[in-house]
C-alpha cells in the first residue's frame, strides 16, 4: 500500500501528455486506484480489520511522504492538497472496505468492483471539493477526468484480483 501511495503522490506531479489531456490528467490517476486492489485483496484474504490497518499505515506514510516532497515549497495551497488527499484517501478506502465486506459473498467480481467504484467516487469528490473549494480552478473538469481514469483502472484491476483469488484461495 505504501509503495502505491508514495508512487501516486510522486506521479501526480507529471501531466499525462497524450491525447491533449496534459491539462486535466496526471500519471498519478493511473496508479492511485491500485490502492483499492490492495485493500480488496487484504479484505478478502485477511478480513476487514487487517484491511483497515493497511489503510491507516498507508495514510500515515502518505502524509509523511507528502510533507517531505513539499517541504521546500510548503504553503497553504500545498497544505490544503495534503489534507484533501489524506481525508479523501481515508474516506474512500474505509468505504471500500465496508462495501466489500457487505458484498463479500456475492459473485467474485461484485465486491471488488462495486466497492472500488464507490470508493473512487467518494475519494474524487472529497479530494477535489476540499483541495479546490473557493478557487477559480475548473476543478470539476479535473475531477471528471480523474474519476474516468479511476473507473477504468477499477475495471482493469478485476483481472489481477481474479488471478490472486484463483491462485491463493
Amino acid at each position: 500500500m505504501a509503495v502505491v501511495i508514495c508512487s501516486s503522490n510522486y506521479l501526480v506531479q507529471f501531466p499525462f501528455p497524450y491525447f491533449g489531456l496534459q491539462e486535466i490528467l496526471t500519471w498519478g490517476a493511473f496508479t492511485y486506484p491500485v490502492t483499492f486492489l490492495v485493500t480488496d485483496l487484504a479484505n478478502r484474504f485477511f478480513g476487514k480489520e487487517f484491511a483497515k490497518k493497511i489503510v491507516v499505515f498507508g495514510f500515515i506514510l502518505g502524509i509523511i511522504f507528502s510533507f517531505i516532497l513539499t517541504f521546500e515549497e510548503f504553503n497553504l495551497i500545498v497544505l490544503r492538497i495534503v489534507i484533501a488527499s489524506g481525508v479523501a484517501f481515508l474516506a474512500g478506502q474505509l468505504l471500500d472496505i465496508r462495501v466489500f465486506n457487505i458484498l463479500r459473498n456475492k459473485l467474485w467480481f461484485i465486491p471488488p468492483l462495486v466497492s472500488s467504484i464507490l470508493g473512487s467516487v467518494l475519494d474524487t469528490v472529497v479530494f477535489f471539493s476540499i483541495a479546490f473549494y473557493g478557487t477559480d480552478s475548473s476543478w470539476i473538469i479535473l475531477a471528471a477526468g480523474d474519476l474516468a481514469v479511476k473507473l477504468f483502472v477499477d475495471f482493469a484491476m478485476l483481472l489481477p484480483f481474479r488471478i490472486a483469488i484463483a491462485r491463493f484461495s
